[in-house]
């Protein structure tokens, strides 16, 4: 029976820090506020030129992800098969970012496909993935999550909620079949719930307006995000804990046997809530929301890819990677590594 595994992460992440106290600068806010209100110390930040144009651009950022994933795997570009792109933030309004990653790194022609599941993106395009693998569609996917997120944010006192929040960055994993092996993609489960779509969204552009952005609207804020912090938050905390139950019971997998729990870095309070609900102790829930802030679709191939670095992810250990976000849409992965 093929096995979707994954036989290499890597990730990307600019070189320029924002910390707390940088953007006390930019808004009435402190690092004590940011700090209590989501865990969050440092993000990174793409930097930009004197036209307002970042360094590097989300399907850059990307490939560069990918490869050092393709590095760790000992894979060559031209064996991808199909290349799997999770992002909220493309390059250009069309095509997706997954086609310029084709282009980047010499694919060959690789089929090439964006998700647009925010901050749920990785764990969509992992399903997605291995429903490739077991078709026998592909043998070798390359799912990567990427981000950039500073140029779409108010950074001033009145957007100080969302601007806080959000980081660039990118991360990236090898996903191939294998034949006879009990590791790789065990289970996956998948959800949403349209009726709190513009409970966190950006409206602008939009596809049903001529010239698809007003001035009315970039008056009213339109293209930065919205964001219902408080129902958000009542969201995550109850869909999180129901996505990682679930992933494990179709799994056949007891919480006790669970090496490691790597979540969507949405927020370390609700990070801490659902450890503290499931009775995952913190050695158990991988964290790095204190250093990237919130990278969406970037955030769980970051942390795999961190916490494989450090040896967190042995060989055989059994691993959830779980997200929430707009849509609202959740789910979760379990794997054995």
């Amino acid at each position: 029976m093929r096995q979707a595994v994954i036989t290499g992460t890597g990730y990307f992440v600019p070189d320029n820090v924002v910390t707390n106290d940088d953007l006390t600068r930019l808004m009435d806010t402190s690092d004590a506020w940011i700090v209590e209100r989501s865990g969050i110390r440092e993000r990174r930040w793409l930097r930009r030129d004197a036209d307002g144009r970042t360094e590097m651009t989300g399907s850059e950022m990307g490939a560069a992800a990918a490869r050092a994933a393709l590095d760790r795997a000992g894979v060559a570009p031209g064996d991808v098969d199909q290349v799997i792109f999770a992002t909220l933030n493309p390059d250009l309004f069309f095509p997706g970012n997954g086609v310029f990653v084709e282009d980047l790194l010499g694919l060959q022609t690789a089929g090439a496909m964006d998700i647009r599941n925010q901050c749920t993106g990785f764990v969509y395009g992992l399903a997605a993935a291995d429903g490739f693998i077991r078709a026998g569609t592909a043998d070798t996917v390359l799912v990567i999550g990427a981000e950039v997120q500073s140029t779409a944010l108010n950074a001033t006192t009145a957007g100080r909620d969302v601007a806080v929040l959000f980081g660039d960055g990118a991360g990236a994993a090898v996903v191939q079949a294998r034949e006879g092996t009990d590791r790789g993609v065990l289970a996956s489960v998948l959800h949403s719930q349209g009726r709190f779509a513009r409970d966190l969204c950006v409206v602008a552009p939009e596809a049903t307006v001529a010239g698809r952005v007003t001035p009315a609207m970039l008056d009213a804020g339109l293209h930065f995000p919205h964001m219902n912090g408080p129902l958000v938050f009542k969201h995550a905390t109850r869909r999180f804990g129901e996505a990682i139950a679930a992933v494990l019971a179709k799994g056949g997998v007891a919480p006790d046997d669970v090496a490691l729990v790597i979540p969507h870095q949405a927020n370390q309070r609700i990070t801490d809530a659902v450890a503290a609900r499931l009775g995952f102790g913190p050695e158990k829930v991988y964290a790095n929301i204190a250093r990237y802030g919130n990278t969406t679709a970037a955030s769980i191939p970051i942390a795999l890819a961190e916490a494989v670095a450090e040896g967190r992810v042995r060989e055989g250990d059994l691993v959830v990677l779980v997200a929430f976000g707009s849509g609202f849409t959740w789910g979760a992965n379990l794997l054995r590594w």
